[in-house]
């Protein structure tokens, strides 16, 4: 059987047998591959801590009918174990791996894997806050797959903003004749803030409240389950996380 080598991220793996595991790769050029690594269980593995979520890899695998067998692994770098001891960050990085999981197939996915990489290390490295970190790669994930939210301008009708009504039905900001009985109302200062973080403007992210925050974390979070077809468990308990450090900074 011909061999592939790509880079890749590992977004999850599964058991299978006694001792072996299917592992989900984004790969670099190869878009989303499934492929069994054999043994990776055993205590005398040398490949299964490469093959943890998180993990960026030179991996090569043979190909199949359904499933790659994973023949060589290499550690590109190595987020899982500092994302493995802060909480807020390993749930944030299961949110993104969750989201690019649903996002992509089995095409070419170079800047998707290319954002992927990025947030994870950011992540890692504690370069931003947690949540806008995963907020700006989620606004960013959907703009790749074809769902960027109008923000400057009403998704509906183009009529320059700025506008007060986030309907996630609808594209994103839209003008008050357009949005439906009850829809969100939304202050200027979180429409800047999901601006900055759809283009990745940190000096003006950072400078936000935290109650702008949490409001553009709610916005990112009900704009990407409505488009993905099932929900990112991880999505709740980031918002549980952030409720509680709300409620905790009000005592």
């Amino acid at each position: 059987m011909p061999s592939i080598r790509d880079h890749a991220v590992v977004l999850r793996n599964q058991l299978i047998g006694e001792s072996d595991r299917i592992i989900t790769l984004l790969c670099r050029e190869e878009g989303k591959v499934r492929a069994v690594a054999k043994g990776v269980r055993k205590t005398t593995s040398r490949i299964g801590s490469r093959l943890a979520p998180f993990m960026v890899v030179d991996v090569q695998w043979s190909t199949g009918k359904s499933l790659g067998i994973i023949q060589q692994v290499e550690s590109v770098g190595s987020y899982a174990s500092g994302l493995a001891t802060d909480y807020e960050a390993y749930t944030a990085a299961t949110a993104m791996v969750e989201t690019a999981d649903q996002l992509t197939h089995h095409e070419a996915t170079r800047q998707q894997f290319l954002l992927l990489v990025g947030g994870l290390r950011a992540l890692s490295e504690r370069a931003h806050p947690t949540s806008l970190i995963l907020d700006s790669y989620l606004l960013r994930a959907l703009s790749l797959a074809g769902w960027s939210p109008s923000v400057d301008s009403c998704a509906q009708t183009g009529a320059p903003g700025p506008h007060q009504h986030f309907v996630p039905a609808l594209g994103g900001m839209v003008a008050a004749d357009v949005a439906p009985p009850g829809a969100l109302r939304v202050g200027p200062q979180v429409v800047q803030l999901l601006a900055a973080l759809l283009e990745g403007q940190w000096d003006v992210a950072e400078a936000s409240g935290a109650s702008t925050r949490d409001e553009a974390s709610a916005i990112v979070s009900a704009f990407t389950q409505y488009h993905l077809e099932r929900g990112i468990r991880s999505l709740g308990e980031t918002s549980r996380l952030r409720s509680e450090r709300t409620a905790e900074a009000r005592q």
